[in-house]
C-alpha cells in the first residue's frame, strides 16, 4: 500500500470522527434539554412531586447521556487504533 492511500485512510476517519464527536455532542445536548424541560413541565404543574421527578430526571439523562459517551470510545478507538488501515492491507495485500 503506497503513503498515500494510508494517508487518505487516515484523513477520512479524521472526519468521519470529527462528525461523531459533534453529532454526539449535540444529540446529548438535545436529549438533556428535553429530559429538563420535562422534568420542569411536571413540577410546575405539581410541585409536591418535586422529590420524584428530580429522581427520574437525573436518572434519564444519565440515560440520554450514555450513547454520546459510547460514541467517544467508539471514536477514540478509530482515532488511535484505525481498523481501516489494516483492513485495506489486507484487502490490498500490502
Amino acid at each position: 500500500m503506497s503513503p498515500e492511500s494510508i494517508a487518505l485512510i487516515y484523513g477520512y476517519t479524521a472526519i468521519g470522527v470529527g462528525a461523531l464527536l459533534g453529532l454526539a455532542a449535540i444529540g446529548g445536548a438535545i436529549g438533556w434539554s428535553v429530559v429538563a424541560s420535562k422534568c420542569i413541565e411536571g413540577i410546575a404543574r405539581q410541585p409536591e412531586m418535586r422529590p420524584v421527578l428530580m429522581i427520574q430526571t437525573f436518572i434519564f439523562g444519565g440515560l440520554a447521556e450514555a450513547i454520546p459517551i459510547i460514541a467517544v470510545g467508539i471514536a477514540m478507538w478509530f482515532a488511535v487504533a484505525n481498523p481501516f488501515v489494516a483492513g485495506a492491507q489486507a484487502l490490498l495485500g500490502g
